[in-house]
Protein backbone atom coordinates (compact mmCIF):
# COMPACT_ATOMS: atom_id res chain seq x y z
CA UNK A 1 0.00 0.00 0.00
CA UNK A 2 2.79 2.42 0.88
CA UNK A 3 4.55 1.68 -2.42
CA UNK A 4 1.34 2.45 -4.30
CA UNK A 5 1.01 5.85 -2.63
CA UNK A 6 4.62 6.70 -3.46
CA UNK A 7 4.16 5.67 -7.09
CA UNK A 8 0.92 7.66 -7.35
CA UNK A 9 2.51 10.85 -5.97
CA UNK A 10 5.51 10.47 -8.31
CA UNK A 11 3.20 10.14 -11.28
CA UNK A 12 1.23 13.21 -10.30
CA UNK A 13 4.43 15.19 -9.92
CA UNK A 14 5.66 14.04 -13.32
CA UNK A 15 2.34 14.90 -14.96
CA UNK A 16 2.44 18.31 -13.39
CA UNK A 17 5.92 18.96 -14.74
CA UNK A 18 4.94 17.84 -18.24
CA UNK A 19 1.89 20.12 -18.34
CA UNK A 20 3.87 23.21 -17.35
CA UNK A 21 4.63 25.31 -20.50
CA UNK A 22 8.18 26.30 -21.25
CA UNK A 23 9.17 29.97 -21.50
CA UNK A 24 9.34 29.72 -25.34
CA UNK A 25 5.87 28.15 -25.56
CA UNK A 26 4.46 30.83 -23.33
CA UNK A 27 5.98 33.57 -25.50
CA UNK A 28 4.47 32.06 -28.70
CA UNK A 29 1.01 31.82 -27.20
CA UNK A 30 1.13 35.44 -26.04
CA UNK A 31 2.28 36.60 -29.55
CA UNK A 32 -0.52 34.79 -31.36
CA UNK A 33 -3.22 36.07 -29.03
CA UNK A 34 -2.09 39.71 -28.78
CA UNK A 35 -5.09 41.04 -30.69
CA UNK A 36 -7.64 38.81 -29.07
CA UNK A 37 -9.57 39.34 -25.88
CA UNK A 38 -8.18 36.76 -23.51
CA UNK A 39 -10.55 34.98 -21.21
CA UNK A 40 -9.89 35.26 -17.47
CA UNK A 41 -6.93 33.06 -16.57
CA UNK A 42 -7.88 29.78 -14.98
CA UNK A 43 -5.87 28.79 -11.95
CA UNK A 44 -5.51 25.14 -11.30
CA UNK A 45 -6.55 24.72 -7.71
CA UNK A 46 -6.42 20.97 -7.53
CA UNK A 47 -4.73 19.70 -4.39
CA UNK A 48 -1.78 18.52 -6.45
CA UNK A 49 -1.34 21.95 -8.08
CA UNK A 50 -1.54 23.73 -4.73
CA UNK A 51 1.04 21.41 -3.25
CA UNK A 52 3.39 21.98 -6.16
CA UNK A 53 2.87 25.79 -6.41
CA UNK A 54 2.48 27.28 -2.91
CA UNK A 55 3.08 30.75 -4.36
CA UNK A 56 -0.49 30.67 -5.67
CA UNK A 57 -1.83 30.86 -2.12
CA UNK A 58 -2.46 34.48 -0.98
CA UNK A 59 -0.56 35.12 2.24
CA UNK A 60 -2.86 36.08 5.14
CA UNK A 61 -1.80 39.44 6.66
CA UNK A 62 -0.27 38.95 10.11
CA UNK A 63 -1.83 41.33 12.62
CA UNK A 64 0.19 41.66 15.79
CA UNK A 65 -1.97 42.67 18.76
CA UNK A 66 -0.53 45.44 20.90
CA UNK A 67 0.40 44.55 24.44
CA UNK A 68 -1.14 46.72 27.18
CA UNK A 69 2.27 48.35 27.62
CA UNK A 70 2.27 49.38 23.93
CA UNK A 71 -1.06 51.21 24.07
CA UNK A 72 -0.99 54.94 23.37
CA UNK A 73 -3.20 55.86 26.35
CA UNK A 74 -2.32 54.81 29.89
CA UNK A 75 -6.04 54.43 30.71
CA UNK A 76 -6.24 51.78 27.98
CA UNK A 77 -3.16 50.09 29.42
CA UNK A 78 -4.97 49.86 32.76
CA UNK A 79 -8.33 48.90 31.22
CA UNK A 80 -6.93 45.84 29.48
CA UNK A 81 -5.53 44.46 32.73
CA UNK A 82 -8.47 45.01 35.11
CA UNK A 83 -9.29 41.73 36.79
CA UNK A 84 -11.48 42.27 39.86
CA UNK A 85 -15.09 41.11 39.42
CA UNK A 86 -17.69 43.86 39.80
CA UNK A 87 -20.87 42.46 41.35
CA UNK A 88 -24.34 43.89 40.83
CA UNK A 89 -24.46 45.77 44.13
CA UNK A 90 -26.53 48.85 44.95
CA UNK A 91 -23.53 50.54 46.58
CA UNK A 92 -21.50 50.18 43.38
CA UNK A 93 -24.40 51.45 41.27
CA UNK A 94 -24.75 54.56 43.43
CA UNK A 95 -21.05 55.42 43.15
CA UNK A 96 -20.99 54.68 39.42
CA UNK A 97 -23.93 57.00 38.84
CA UNK A 98 -22.15 59.76 40.72
CA UNK A 99 -19.00 59.50 38.59
CA UNK A 100 -21.02 59.30 35.37
CA UNK A 101 -22.92 62.45 36.29
CA UNK A 102 -19.71 64.40 36.96
CA UNK A 103 -17.43 64.07 33.90
CA UNK A 104 -15.81 67.45 34.63
CA UNK A 105 -14.63 66.09 37.99
CA UNK A 106 -13.03 63.09 36.29
CA UNK A 107 -11.27 65.39 33.81
CA UNK A 108 -9.81 67.43 36.68
CA UNK A 109 -8.62 64.23 38.32
CA UNK A 110 -7.04 63.04 35.07
CA UNK A 111 -5.15 66.34 34.71
CA UNK A 112 -3.73 65.93 38.21
CA UNK A 113 -2.91 62.26 37.60
CA UNK A 114 -1.18 62.81 34.25
CA UNK A 115 2.39 63.41 35.50
CA UNK A 116 2.32 60.49 37.95
CA UNK A 117 0.11 57.77 36.45
CA UNK A 118 2.73 56.05 34.29
CA UNK A 119 5.08 55.85 37.26
CA UNK A 120 2.35 54.25 39.41
CA UNK A 121 1.14 51.81 36.75
CA UNK A 122 4.66 50.61 35.93
CA UNK A 123 5.37 49.88 39.62
CA UNK A 124 2.07 47.99 40.05
CA UNK A 125 2.86 45.86 36.98
CA UNK A 126 6.40 45.21 38.22
CA UNK A 127 4.98 43.78 41.43
CA UNK A 128 2.24 41.78 39.69
CA UNK A 129 -0.57 43.49 41.61
CA UNK A 130 -4.12 44.21 40.37
CA UNK A 131 -4.24 47.25 38.08
CA UNK A 132 -7.35 48.46 39.93
CA UNK A 133 -4.91 49.80 42.53
CA UNK A 134 -3.83 52.50 40.05
CA UNK A 135 -7.29 54.02 40.50
CA UNK A 136 -7.06 54.11 44.30
CA UNK A 137 -5.54 57.64 44.51
CA UNK A 138 -8.70 58.90 42.76
CA UNK A 139 -10.77 57.57 45.67
CA UNK A 140 -8.27 58.65 48.31
CA UNK A 141 -7.32 62.17 47.26
CA UNK A 142 -8.54 62.90 43.71
CA UNK A 143 -4.80 62.76 42.92
CA UNK A 144 -4.07 65.94 44.89
CA UNK A 145 -0.55 65.56 46.39
CA UNK A 146 -1.34 68.30 48.95
CA UNK A 147 -4.60 66.70 50.11
CA UNK A 148 -5.01 66.61 53.91
CA UNK A 149 -7.96 64.94 55.59
CA UNK A 150 -9.70 65.51 58.91
CA UNK A 151 -8.09 62.25 60.04
CA UNK A 152 -4.49 63.52 59.59
CA UNK A 153 -4.04 61.63 56.32
CA UNK A 154 -1.88 63.32 53.69
CA UNK A 155 -0.79 62.89 50.07
CA UNK A 156 -2.26 61.09 47.07
CA UNK A 157 -2.30 57.79 49.00
CA UNK A 158 -3.58 59.45 52.22
CA UNK A 159 -1.18 57.99 54.77
CA UNK A 160 -1.70 58.77 58.45
CA UNK A 161 1.52 59.53 60.38
CA UNK A 162 1.79 56.20 62.21
CA UNK A 163 1.40 54.00 59.15
CA UNK A 164 3.64 56.29 57.09
CA UNK A 165 6.53 55.91 59.51
CA UNK A 166 5.91 52.17 59.77
CA UNK A 167 6.45 51.91 56.01
CA UNK A 168 9.56 54.07 55.91
CA UNK A 169 8.17 57.53 55.14
CA UNK A 170 9.90 60.29 57.09
CA UNK A 171 7.90 63.25 58.42
CA UNK A 172 9.92 66.21 59.67
CA UNK A 173 10.30 69.97 59.36
CA UNK A 174 11.93 69.75 55.92
CA UNK A 175 10.11 66.82 54.39
CA UNK A 176 6.84 64.85 54.52
CA UNK A 177 7.17 61.53 52.71
CA UNK A 178 3.39 61.13 52.60
CA UNK A 179 3.27 63.87 49.96
CA UNK A 180 6.23 62.48 48.01
CA UNK A 181 4.41 60.66 45.18
CA UNK A 182 7.41 58.49 44.34
CA UNK A 183 8.10 57.36 47.91
CA UNK A 184 4.48 57.09 49.01
CA UNK A 185 3.56 54.95 45.96
CA UNK A 186 6.16 52.36 46.95
CA UNK A 187 5.04 52.51 50.59
CA UNK A 188 1.33 52.21 49.69
CA UNK A 189 1.93 49.17 47.48
CA UNK A 190 4.01 47.58 50.26
CA UNK A 191 1.17 48.18 52.69
CA UNK A 192 -1.51 46.86 50.34
CA UNK A 193 0.57 43.76 49.61
CA UNK A 194 0.93 43.07 53.34
CA UNK A 195 -2.81 43.53 53.88
CA UNK A 196 -3.66 41.15 51.06
CA UNK A 197 -1.24 38.57 52.48
CA UNK A 198 -3.00 38.94 55.82
CA UNK A 199 -6.58 38.57 54.53
CA UNK A 200 -6.00 36.72 51.22
CA UNK A 201 -8.81 38.84 49.76
CA UNK A 202 -8.28 42.09 47.88
CA UNK A 203 -11.61 43.62 48.94
CA UNK A 204 -10.77 42.95 52.59
CA UNK A 205 -7.31 44.40 52.01
CA UNK A 206 -8.77 47.56 50.48
CA UNK A 207 -11.24 47.93 53.35
CA UNK A 208 -8.36 47.53 55.81
CA UNK A 209 -6.33 50.18 53.96
CA UNK A 210 -9.19 52.58 54.66
CA UNK A 211 -10.25 51.68 58.18
CA UNK A 212 -7.44 49.54 59.59
CA UNK A 213 -6.69 45.83 59.62
CA UNK A 214 -7.88 45.41 63.20
CA UNK A 215 -11.34 46.75 62.43
CA UNK A 216 -11.79 44.50 59.39
CA UNK A 217 -10.52 41.51 61.33
CA UNK A 218 -13.01 42.22 64.14
CA UNK A 219 -15.87 42.45 61.64
CA UNK A 220 -14.87 39.10 60.11
CA UNK A 221 -14.69 37.40 63.53
CA UNK A 222 -18.06 38.85 64.51
CA UNK A 223 -19.74 37.42 61.40
CA UNK A 224 -18.11 34.04 61.95
CA UNK A 225 -19.49 33.90 65.50
CA UNK A 226 -22.96 34.71 64.18
CA UNK A 227 -22.72 32.19 61.36
CA UNK A 228 -22.83 34.89 58.68
CA UNK A 229 -20.87 35.24 55.47
CA UNK A 230 -17.53 37.01 55.78
CA UNK A 231 -17.20 38.56 52.32
CA UNK A 232 -16.77 42.33 52.18
CA UNK A 233 -20.42 42.97 51.32
CA UNK A 234 -21.58 41.15 54.46
CA UNK A 235 -19.29 42.88 56.97
CA UNK A 236 -20.41 45.54 59.44
CA UNK A 237 -17.86 48.26 58.70
CA UNK A 238 -17.78 52.05 59.13
CA UNK A 239 -19.92 54.03 56.72
CA UNK A 240 -16.89 55.52 54.96
CA UNK A 241 -15.38 52.07 54.36
CA UNK A 242 -18.69 50.65 53.11
CA UNK A 243 -18.58 53.29 50.36
CA UNK A 244 -14.81 53.18 49.85
CA UNK A 245 -14.48 49.82 48.09
CA UNK A 246 -17.59 50.41 45.90
CA UNK A 247 -16.02 53.68 44.70
CA UNK A 248 -12.95 51.84 43.42
CA UNK A 249 -14.99 49.08 41.77
CA UNK A 250 -17.31 51.65 40.19
CA UNK A 251 -14.33 53.45 38.65
CA UNK A 252 -12.91 50.16 37.37
CA UNK A 253 -16.29 49.22 35.87
CA UNK A 254 -16.65 52.57 34.09
CA UNK A 255 -13.13 52.30 32.66
CA UNK A 256 -13.57 48.68 31.57
CA UNK A 257 -16.91 49.39 29.88
CA UNK A 258 -16.40 52.88 28.52
CA UNK A 259 -18.25 52.09 25.29
CA UNK A 260 -21.29 50.86 27.20
CA UNK A 261 -21.39 53.96 29.40
CA UNK A 262 -20.43 56.25 26.50
CA UNK A 263 -17.73 58.04 28.45
CA UNK A 264 -14.05 58.67 27.89
CA UNK A 265 -11.57 60.02 30.36
CA UNK A 266 -9.04 62.68 29.43
CA UNK A 267 -6.23 60.75 27.66
CA UNK A 268 -2.88 60.39 29.39
CA UNK A 269 0.09 59.46 27.15
CA UNK A 270 1.34 55.98 27.96
CA UNK A 271 4.98 56.95 28.35
CA UNK A 272 7.19 58.04 31.24
CA UNK A 273 6.73 61.70 32.01
CA UNK A 274 8.87 62.15 35.11
CA UNK A 275 12.43 61.03 35.73
CA UNK A 276 14.13 60.58 39.08
CA UNK A 277 17.25 62.70 39.57
CA UNK A 278 19.55 62.07 42.51
CA UNK A 279 21.52 64.97 43.99
CA UNK A 280 24.53 64.64 46.24
CA UNK A 281 23.28 67.01 48.91
CA UNK A 282 20.55 69.46 49.89
CA UNK A 283 19.48 71.61 46.94
CA UNK A 284 17.52 74.87 46.79
CA UNK A 285 14.30 74.17 44.87
CA UNK A 286 14.46 77.58 43.18
CA UNK A 287 17.98 76.83 41.97
CA UNK A 288 16.92 73.38 40.73
CA UNK A 289 14.02 74.97 38.86
CA UNK A 290 16.30 77.57 37.29
CA UNK A 291 18.90 75.02 36.16
CA UNK A 292 16.27 72.64 34.76
CA UNK A 293 14.23 75.26 32.90
CA UNK A 294 11.12 74.83 35.04
CA UNK A 295 9.01 77.32 36.96
CA UNK A 296 9.46 77.02 40.71
CA UNK A 297 5.81 76.13 41.35
CA UNK A 298 5.98 73.38 38.70
CA UNK A 299 9.04 71.78 40.21
CA UNK A 300 7.64 72.01 43.74
CA UNK A 301 4.35 70.44 42.60
CA UNK A 302 6.17 67.39 41.24
CA UNK A 303 8.16 67.26 44.48
CA UNK A 304 5.40 68.08 46.94
CA UNK A 305 7.05 66.17 49.78
CA UNK A 306 9.41 69.07 50.48
CA UNK A 307 8.01 71.44 53.10
CA UNK A 308 10.47 74.30 52.72
CA UNK A 309 12.63 76.12 50.20
CA UNK A 310 15.04 73.21 49.80
CA UNK A 311 15.26 69.45 50.05
CA UNK A 312 15.99 67.83 53.39
CA UNK A 313 19.70 68.12 54.34
CA UNK A 314 19.52 64.52 55.58
CA UNK A 315 17.81 63.25 52.42
CA UNK A 316 16.14 62.05 50.39
CA UNK A 317 18.35 63.79 47.84
CA UNK A 318 15.92 63.15 45.03
CA UNK A 319 13.88 65.20 42.56
CA UNK A 320 11.19 64.22 40.06
CA UNK A 321 11.29 66.26 36.86
CA UNK A 322 9.89 66.00 33.33
CA UNK A 323 12.41 64.04 31.27
CA UNK A 324 13.61 66.95 29.13
CA UNK A 325 14.14 69.16 32.18
CA UNK A 326 15.80 66.31 34.03
CA UNK A 327 18.50 66.15 31.36
CA UNK A 328 19.22 69.87 31.75
CA UNK A 329 19.60 69.49 35.51
CA UNK A 330 21.81 66.43 35.05
CA UNK A 331 24.22 68.37 32.86
CA UNK A 332 24.51 71.13 35.46
CA UNK A 333 24.91 68.72 38.39
CA UNK A 334 27.72 66.93 36.54
CA UNK A 335 29.97 69.97 36.94
CA UNK A 336 28.51 71.62 40.08
CA UNK A 337 30.08 71.26 43.50
CA UNK A 338 27.80 70.08 46.31
CA UNK A 339 28.32 73.47 48.03
CA UNK A 340 26.84 75.17 44.95
CA UNK A 341 23.44 73.54 45.49
CA UNK A 342 22.35 76.12 48.07
CA UNK A 343 23.29 79.75 48.75
CA UNK A 344 25.42 80.29 51.85
CA UNK A 345 25.21 83.33 54.10
CA UNK A 346 27.89 84.40 56.57
CA UNK A 347 26.17 85.36 59.81
CA UNK A 348 27.84 87.17 62.69
CA UNK A 349 26.41 85.96 66.00
CA UNK A 350 24.91 88.80 68.04
CA UNK A 351 24.71 88.96 71.79
CA UNK A 352 21.74 86.93 73.05
CA UNK A 353 21.29 84.94 69.85
CA UNK A 354 20.91 81.17 69.92
CA UNK A 355 21.01 78.56 67.18
CA UNK A 356 17.21 78.31 67.38
CA UNK A 357 16.80 82.06 66.84
CA UNK A 358 19.26 82.09 63.92
CA UNK A 359 17.68 79.00 62.34
CA UNK A 360 14.24 80.60 62.49
CA UNK A 361 15.58 83.79 60.91
CA UNK A 362 16.95 81.90 57.88
CA UNK A 363 14.16 79.29 57.66
CA UNK A 364 16.46 76.40 58.37
CA UNK A 365 17.10 74.07 61.31
CA UNK A 366 19.65 74.05 64.10
CA UNK A 367 20.84 70.65 62.85
CA UNK A 368 21.58 72.10 59.41
CA UNK A 369 23.62 74.95 60.95
CA UNK A 370 25.46 72.54 63.24
CA UNK A 371 26.29 70.26 60.32
CA UNK A 372 27.50 73.13 58.12
CA UNK A 373 29.72 74.52 60.85
CA UNK A 374 30.85 71.27 62.50
CA UNK A 375 29.21 72.27 65.79
CA UNK A 376 28.41 69.42 68.18
CA UNK A 377 26.50 71.24 70.85
CA UNK A 378 24.34 74.37 70.98
CA UNK A 379 26.95 76.72 72.45
CA UNK A 380 27.77 79.73 70.24
CA UNK A 381 29.49 82.98 71.17
CA UNK A 382 28.76 86.56 70.20
CA UNK A 383 31.15 87.66 67.47
CA UNK A 384 31.51 84.18 65.96
CA UNK A 385 30.71 83.76 62.28
CA UNK A 386 28.47 80.96 61.05
CA UNK A 387 27.78 79.66 57.53
CA UNK A 388 24.04 79.43 57.10
CA UNK A 389 22.28 77.63 54.21
CA UNK A 390 19.74 80.17 52.93
CA UNK A 391 17.13 80.43 50.21
CA UNK A 392 18.20 82.10 46.96
CA UNK A 393 14.85 83.88 46.64
CA UNK A 394 12.44 85.66 48.95
CA UNK A 395 10.67 82.99 50.99
CA UNK A 396 7.28 84.27 49.81
CA UNK A 397 8.17 83.14 46.27
CA UNK A 398 8.16 79.50 47.40
CA UNK A 399 4.39 79.37 47.07
CA UNK A 400 4.09 75.63 47.73
CA UNK A 401 6.19 75.57 50.89
CA UNK A 402 4.34 74.65 54.06
CA UNK A 403 4.41 78.24 55.39
CA UNK A 404 3.09 79.79 52.19
CA UNK A 405 0.39 77.17 51.76
CA UNK A 406 -0.73 77.78 55.33
CA UNK A 407 -0.77 81.54 54.77
CA UNK A 408 -2.91 81.11 51.66
CA UNK A 409 -5.29 78.79 53.50
CA UNK A 410 -5.68 81.14 56.46
CA UNK A 411 -6.27 84.11 54.15
CA UNK A 412 -9.23 82.57 52.31
CA UNK A 413 -12.41 84.50 53.11
CA UNK A 414 -14.54 82.34 55.41
CA UNK A 415 -16.65 84.92 57.19
CA UNK A 416 -17.24 88.61 57.78
CA UNK A 417 -13.89 89.10 59.48
CA UNK A 418 -11.14 87.11 61.12
CA UNK A 419 -9.29 87.32 64.37
CA UNK A 420 -6.09 85.58 65.41
CA UNK A 421 -5.73 83.42 68.46
CA UNK A 422 -2.31 82.62 69.89
CA UNK A 423 -2.36 79.06 71.16
CA UNK A 424 -1.78 78.76 74.88
CA UNK A 425 -0.76 75.65 76.81
CA UNK A 426 -3.83 73.43 77.29
CA UNK A 427 -5.80 74.82 74.32
CA UNK A 428 -7.80 72.30 72.28
CA UNK A 429 -9.89 72.69 69.15
CA UNK A 430 -12.92 71.67 71.17
CA UNK A 431 -12.42 74.43 73.74
CA UNK A 432 -11.67 77.06 71.08
CA UNK A 433 -14.67 76.09 68.97
CA UNK A 434 -16.93 76.61 72.00
CA UNK A 435 -15.17 79.82 72.98
CA UNK A 436 -15.71 81.41 69.57
CA UNK A 437 -18.96 79.59 68.79
CA UNK A 438 -17.64 78.10 65.53
CA UNK A 439 -17.67 74.59 64.07
CA UNK A 440 -14.75 72.49 65.29
CA UNK A 441 -13.92 70.95 61.91
CA UNK A 442 -14.22 74.30 60.18
CA UNK A 443 -11.84 75.87 62.68
CA UNK A 444 -9.27 73.17 61.93
CA UNK A 445 -9.80 73.51 58.16
CA UNK A 446 -9.33 77.30 58.28
CA UNK A 447 -5.85 76.60 59.65
CA UNK A 448 -4.88 73.73 57.35
CA UNK A 449 -5.13 71.20 60.17
CA UNK A 450 -7.10 68.17 61.26
CA UNK A 451 -9.24 68.30 64.45
CA UNK A 452 -6.95 65.71 66.03
CA UNK A 453 -3.72 67.62 65.29
CA UNK A 454 -1.83 68.80 68.39
CA UNK A 455 -1.90 72.54 69.09
CA UNK A 456 1.55 73.94 69.74
CA UNK A 457 1.75 76.90 72.14
CA UNK A 458 2.77 80.15 70.44
CA UNK A 459 1.34 79.26 67.05
CA UNK A 460 -1.40 81.55 65.73
CA UNK A 461 -4.78 80.29 64.57
CA UNK A 462 -7.23 82.31 62.51
CA UNK A 463 -10.88 82.36 63.53
CA UNK A 464 -13.47 83.57 61.04
CA UNK A 465 -16.52 85.21 62.55
CA UNK A 466 -19.78 86.48 61.16
CA UNK A 467 -21.47 89.56 62.58
CA UNK A 468 -24.69 91.00 61.18
CA UNK A 469 -23.79 94.38 62.65
CA UNK A 470 -20.42 94.50 60.89
CA UNK A 471 -19.95 98.08 59.53
CA UNK A 472 -20.79 98.38 55.86
CA UNK A 473 -18.00 100.89 55.04
CA UNK A 474 -14.29 100.29 54.59
CA UNK A 475 -13.08 98.07 57.42
CA UNK A 476 -9.51 97.72 58.62
CA UNK A 477 -7.77 95.76 61.32
CA UNK A 478 -5.83 98.18 63.55
CA UNK A 479 -3.89 97.90 66.77
CA UNK A 480 -4.63 100.40 69.52
CA UNK A 481 -2.25 101.01 72.40
CA UNK A 482 -4.16 101.47 75.68
CA UNK A 483 -3.61 104.83 77.37
CA UNK A 484 -3.88 105.74 81.01
CA UNK A 485 -7.55 106.11 81.96
CA UNK A 486 -8.86 104.05 79.01
CA UNK A 487 -11.70 101.58 79.50
CA UNK A 488 -13.39 99.17 77.11
CA UNK A 489 -16.45 101.41 77.04
CA UNK A 490 -14.41 104.51 76.17
CA UNK A 491 -12.46 102.67 73.44
CA UNK A 492 -15.67 101.15 72.01
CA UNK A 493 -17.29 104.59 71.85
CA UNK A 494 -14.21 106.18 70.30
CA UNK A 495 -13.98 103.65 67.46
CA UNK A 496 -17.71 103.06 67.07
CA UNK A 497 -17.55 99.35 67.90
CA UNK A 498 -19.16 97.16 70.54
CA UNK A 499 -17.53 96.17 73.83
CA UNK A 500 -18.42 92.54 73.15
CA UNK A 501 -16.56 92.67 69.84
CA UNK A 502 -13.41 94.06 71.49
CA UNK A 503 -13.61 91.18 73.96
CA UNK A 504 -13.92 88.62 71.14
CA UNK A 505 -11.15 90.14 69.03
CA UNK A 506 -8.71 90.12 71.95
CA UNK A 507 -9.83 87.15 74.07
CA UNK A 508 -10.40 89.35 77.11
CA UNK A 509 -13.30 90.04 79.44
CA UNK A 510 -14.52 93.33 80.86
CA UNK A 511 -13.83 92.07 84.38
CA UNK A 512 -10.07 92.45 83.76
CA UNK A 513 -8.48 95.85 83.98
CA UNK A 514 -6.72 97.29 80.97
CA UNK A 515 -3.05 98.10 81.42
CA UNK A 516 -1.43 101.24 79.90
CA UNK A 517 0.67 100.17 76.91
CA UNK A 518 -1.47 97.10 76.29
CA UNK A 519 -2.20 96.53 72.57
CA UNK A 520 -5.75 95.81 71.44
CA UNK A 521 -6.83 94.57 68.03
CA UNK A 522 -9.85 96.40 66.59
CA UNK A 523 -11.87 95.87 63.40
CA UNK A 524 -13.10 99.37 62.54
CA UNK A 525 -14.91 101.22 59.76
CA UNK A 526 -12.34 103.83 58.81
CA UNK A 527 -14.96 105.92 56.98
CA UNK A 528 -16.74 106.56 60.27
CA UNK A 529 -13.77 107.44 62.48
CA UNK A 530 -13.59 110.88 64.03
CA UNK A 531 -10.65 113.25 63.51
CA UNK A 532 -9.34 112.57 67.02
CA UNK A 533 -9.33 108.77 66.67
Amino acid sequence: MKNWVVLTMSALALAGCQSTPTEQQTAKIETKQEDKISPAPQIDTTPERVLLSPQLIAAEPVIEELTPQQEADVWERIRRQLSMPVPDEARITAQRNYYLKHPAYMNRVAERAAPFMHLIVAEIERRGLPLELALLPIVESAFDPFAYSHGQAAGVWQFIPGTARQYGLDINWWYDGRRDVYASTHAALDYLTDLNSRFDDWLHALAAYNSGGGRVNSAIRKNKRQGKATDFWSLDLPRETRAYVPKLLALADILKNQDTYQVSWLPIPNQPYLEVIETEAQIDLALAAEKSGLKLDQLHHYNSGYNRWATDPEGPHRLLLPRENAQQLKHWLATADSKDLVRWTRHKVQSGESLIVIAKQYQTTTQAIQQANSIRGHLIRAGDYLLIPAASRDLKEYNLSADQRLSATQSQQRGSYKITHEIATGDTFWDLSRKYNVNLRQLAKWNGMAPTDPLRPGRELVVWLTDDSQPSGVTRSIHYRVRSGDSLARIAQKFNVRIGDIEKWNQITRTKYLQPGQRLKLIVDVTRLGADS
